[in-house]
């Protein structure tokens, strides 16, 4: 069992009182909004709730540490019960191992770091001094894991763990569609800090977008007891892009996940998570409404009865428009993070690891390991009609020769890798369901 960091990585904080917050009036405007719809009453109701929930959370995760978040293997995924499922869904996250033979994975870093070295002079990454996230997205070793026929099963299986109430029963599941992203390959005893607790999928977004709010209505109408994170039927709608910035994606990913080419474990540059995705969630959405006790202790600041409602204070904690929802110890008290946020297993190449679209996540400030940690960002991305549009022009950008369309922010530098040496382009997809899961040769 691995449990909390031993040390707390110096990860920004938030505070009513920094300089840097958003202080926009329409902040306050959001808050009046979902406070006229759904009452004062109702949201304290939720709010005490939600931290109670928490607490209960917060032993168990301090009891088994990393052991509160599931494993499967490959083979026995599409055997499991329907009882198994709704526990894996709860946590919100977990790892499938074997899904890509270990060898083969083995065979691709080998490849993918051939790849780079032929090519850097025009590889470029972020952080900017020291790259460990590259900007690439076409390389050989990417198309072809994410044309794996194992990884669209996973995609394919996971995204049907969502329902959509607006479809008939008969309607055929949903297919997976391939979002391109890039690649990481991190050194050993390279530092790493921008990437500290926070969700993706939007930040303000969860409270402006009206359609986007209606997701998590019980959380508003008190009881957050009710809330589906798994229904698609409004999510699939949902504007989370309201706000432009570059860290903003413009599909739903049912799912985001890992595909592991090295081994790696806790405080080797790995991936740190929250389980329990439902109540994590509903306390970041109530946070903004409520104002901590004029105390510093800490049995008056947990104590969520002494907190006062606040409906004219134009902020919420760890939201910036452009950047994805950020979470810190002062600003979500709560949640508790120095206890609950425990490192992923270890894992070894051709494993994975998924968690839900809304789940608190960060990653090692360190790599203490001996060798490379090296992970292709392959989420599970639904067959939406929202998602087919933008997975359509990401196909327009590849066939011209261009990044896809979420990476073509105007401070991303980026070579066309049609010149990069070993460019396979199409000829890099191993399966006709990738070829289907980019959807090329539709209205191409």
């Amino acid at each position: 069992m691995v449990g909390p960091l031993s040390t707390w990585p110096s990860w920004p904080e938030f505070t009513v009182d920094s300089e840097e917050r958003e202080k926009s009036a329409d902040l306050t405007t959001f808050k009046t909004d979902i406070i006229n719809e759904y009452g004062q009453e109702n949201l304290i109701k939720s709010w005490l709730k939600v931290c109670s929930k928490l607490e209960e959370i917060t032993k168990e995760i301090r009891e088994k540490g990393n052991k509160v978040i599931p494993e499967i293997t490959f083979e026995d995924l599409d055997q499991l019960s329907e009882q198994k499922k709704e526990e894996y869904k709860t946590v919100g996250c977990f790892l499938i191992r074997g899904v890509v033979q270990k060898e083969l994975a083995e065979k691709w870093f080998v490849d993918l770091k051939s790849y780079v070295a032929d090519n850097e002079d025009m590889v470029t990454g972020w952080p900017p001094v020291t790259p460990s996230i590259l900007r690439m997205y076409y390389s050989p070793v990417q198309m072809a894991a994410r044309s794996h026929p194992n990884s669209l099963k996973v995609a394919g299986e996971l995204i049907n763990w969502w329902h959509d109430s607006e479809n008939a029963k008969d309607q055929p599941p949903l297919e997976p569609l391939t979002y391109i992203d890039a690649v990481r390959i991190r050194p050993p005893g390279q530092p790493f800090f921008g990437l500290g607790p926070h969700i993706d999928a939007g930040s303000l977004s969860r409270w402006a977008d009206t359609t986007y709010r209606a997701c998590y209505a019980p959380v508003w109408q008190g009881n957050p007891e009710d809330l589906d994170l798994y229904e698609l039927s409004l999510r699939k709608k949902a504007k989370t892009r309201l706000f432009a910035g570059s860290a903003h994606c413009s599909v739903f990913r049912a799912f985001q996940g890992w595909t592991s080419l090295t081994t790696t474990g806790p405080g080797e540059g790995s991936l740190l998570l929250y389980p329990h995705v439902k109540w994590v969630m509903a306390y970041i959405l109530l946070r903004p409404f409520f104002k901590a006790p004029n105390s510093t202790k800490e049995e008056d600041i947990m104590d969520a009865s002494k907190w006062t409602f606040d409906a004219e204070t134009p902020w919420f904690p760890g939201t910036f428009r452009p950047d994805s929802q950020r979470l810190s110890v002062t600003s979500h008290p709560h949640l508790r993070l120095r206890d609950c946020l425990v490192h992923i297993p270890p894992m070894q190449p051709g494993d994975t690891v998924w968690w839900h679209a809304d789940m608190c996540h960060a990653v090692d400030t360190e790599h203490k390991g001996a060798g490379d940690s090296s992970v292709l960002y392959i989420a599970a991305t639904p067959s939406t009609e929202d998602n087919i549009q933008y997975i359509d022009s990401q196909r327009d950008a590849f066939l011209g020769d261009n990044a896809p369309p979420d990476f073509q922010a105007a401070d991303r530098v980026y070579s066309p890798e049609a010149k990069y040496k070993g460019y396979q382009g199409q000829d890099a997809i191993v399966s006709p369901e990738g070829r289907n899961a980019l959807r090329l040769g539709v209205n191409a």
